[in-house]
């Protein structure tokens, strides 16, 4: 018997690295999972059928807060609500702070932060009717402050921290937990696109300051979600968990 058995989760950035590992985790314990990722997402149905039976796509823009807000509350409806929301999904770019354009800081933002913010309040209405739900939102390694060129990424980044510790005091008396996961520096597509010809000199840099001498693979991470959604961690909110190596 699965842990998740009968829960059902909305994963946002679902089909990326990370999210693709979480999909097939959760699915795995018998959660019915539903992907969220860009509705140009090529094949969407067809790679989220593939991460496990119990998963499928939904195409959604977090760019427009409005939209998405709408088109979740539909998807809401539909299935009865959400036990789990895991807000995954994020955009990072790495240059010097000063060639960031405003738009490009704004959209950072939105899609980090503040579509956690609207989906929350989209699914917390009926997780409250249920008594339960587990919210998990990601914030970073990078909030360590040793990081350079990723200012509107961390700026977003410590948003979700104050979310998650904002949204677990009002939640909990409705027996929801919300918690965070702090990822280092994760094996992904994100980092090859990022760090292009830069690739190995960076992964020598992440060896270098972490105690742990090993590159953390995105399944590391599923694992930690799992823990966090699974009555293993009835009693734990409000935390922020890194899983870094040891930075």
């Amino acid at each position: 018997m699965g842990t998740l058995d009968g829960k059902i989760a909305l994963l946002t950035g679902g089909l990326g690295t990370l999210g693709r590992a979480q999909a097939q985790k959760l699915s795995s314990q018998g959660a019915s999972v539903v992907v969220l990722d860009r509705p140009e997402s090529k094949e969407g149905d067809a790679r989220a059928a593939a991460l496990g039976e119990n998963v499928s796509f939904f195409g959604c823009d977090l760019n427009d807060l409005a939209g998405a807000e709408r088109a979740v509350q539909t998807l809401v409806d539909e299935v009865g609500g959400f036990d789990i929301l895991i807000n995954n999904a994020a955009l990072i770019i790495n240059k010097p702070h000063e060639e960031f354009t405003l738009q490009e800081f704004e959209d950072q933002i939105r899609v980090n932060a503040s579509a956690a913010f609207v989906l929350a309040r989209v699914c917390a209405g009926a997780m409250k009717e249920r008594g339960y739900g587990k919210i998990i939102n990601f914030t970073s390694v990078t909030l360590t402050g040793q990081w350079d060129g990723y200012v509107p990424y961390i700026t977003s980044k410590g948003a979700m921290l104050g979310l998650t510790k904002s949204m677990a005091r009002e939640l909990g008396p409705h027996g929801i937990n919300v918690n965070a996961v702090a990822p280092g520096a994760v094996v992904s597509e994100a980092e090859e696109r990022v760090f292009g010809d830069r690739l190995q000199e960076y992964n020598d840099w992440v060896l270098d300051r972490q105690c742990l001498k090993a590159r953390i693979q995105p399944e590391h991470v599923a694992d930690l979600v799992h823990f966090l959604v699974s009555a293993a961690s009835d009693m734990i909110t409000g935390q922020n968990y890194a899983i870094d190596g040891g930075w």
